[in-house]
């Protein structure tokens, strides 16, 4: 059986790295949101009770469920990974929700995928938050756009390569393998195995 080709470059996230990232971002996005809060309802209330602590829980695993689907839903729109393709789950021992598949994708398609989250649990919420006004909303948003750390540190390595080189996920651990268009088909061959 061949070996699975060398890769030209292989991303992967230093986890400590990440967490700090993730709390650096989560930090500055708390405060900018409850800043544009407070501007725009010219007031600061605040009020905390058992039931509010209750949707923030349920809340904040909605909004990572949502996360990873839409790591899928990315894979799918942009990538055209079959569904029957792509994994969501826990890793319990990294303290990591992932979404992944075996399927290879341009640098483009998985750029965008690993970017979709951001907008849609991150950005939409904080913005629909402040409209309504909802405390609640634009803390959990804080959470998901920090939550986004990982993806912009494998975002960052990526955008530095061309468009069209192919991407493969590893299932287990955050780690991409990247490789020049023209290993596509030894690729593409090999995991049709």
């Amino acid at each position: 059986m061949n070996e699975f080709p060398v890769p030209d470059k292989i991303i992967e996230i230093d986890l400590p790295k990440v967490a700090k990232s993730s709390l650096v971002l989560t930090a500055s996005a708390f405060l900018l949101l409850w800043f544009l809060k407070i501007v725009i309802e010219r007031d600061f209330s605040f009020s905390l009770s058992l039931w509010t602590i209750v949707f923030f829980i349920i809340g904040y695993i909605l909004l990572i469920i949502l996360h990873e689907l839409f790591h899928l839903l990315g894979f799918r729109v942009f990538g055209d990974v079959p569904w029957k393709k792509m994994i969501v789950g826990v890793n319990l021992k990294m303290g990591i929700a992932y979404a992944t598949t075996d399927q290879l994708m341009t640098n483009r398609a998985i750029r965008k995928a690993l970017l979709l989250p951001f907008w849609t649990t991150g950005i939409l919420p904080a913005v629909i938050g402040l409209y309504i006004g909802s405390g609640l909303l634009v803390s959990l948003s804080a959470l998901l756009i920090g939550g986004a750390a990982g993806d912009f540190a494998m975002y960052k390595e990526l955008k530095e390569l061309p468009n069209d080189w192919v991407v493969k996920d590893d299932p287990e651990l955050p780690k991409l393998y990247v490789y020049s268009p023209d290993k596509r088909i030894e690729l593409e061959n090999y995991i049709e195995k």
